[in-house]
């Protein structure tokens, strides 16, 4: 699947569950791991599992399985990995602790969700 498809997909599943302060993250020639990171924020371990089973359905259906899913016992921050794109589903305490945009050095390059 086509790199913008894989962010509409995961825009979708992020918005239709309401996921907070979502951030797009072009990483290309930071790293050879992903082209996109995609940032996004849920109110509690239940939310931020529950945003991430749905990002994985909708990955599933359009035949886009993950590569990998980590973190989703604790529900704190859960990685679903969609190859180009990898999402990182947290908490906010999670969120503002880590600063992945601040680690990357780069701005998001879309904001898919107006912070809460």
């Amino acid at each position: 699947m086509p790199e913008p498809q894989l962010l509409d997909l995961a825009a979708a599943a992020l918005d239709e569950l309401q996921a907070h302060d979502v951030r797009v993250l072009d990483v290309r020639g930071l790293t050879s791991i992903t082209d996109h990171m995609v940032v996004a924020t849920g109110t509690s371990d239940r939310h931020v599992r529950s945003i991430a089973d749905r990002l994985i359905e909708y990955a599933k259906k359009a035949g886009q399985p993950p590569l990998g899913v980590e973190g989703e016992e604790g529900g704190e921050w859960v990685l679903v990995d969609l190859r180009d794109v990898v999402v990182h589903i947290m908490q906010r305490r999670a969120r503002e602790f880590y600063k992945l945009e601040d680690l990357w050095g780069t701005e998001p390059s879309a904001t898919v969700r107006r912070a809460d």
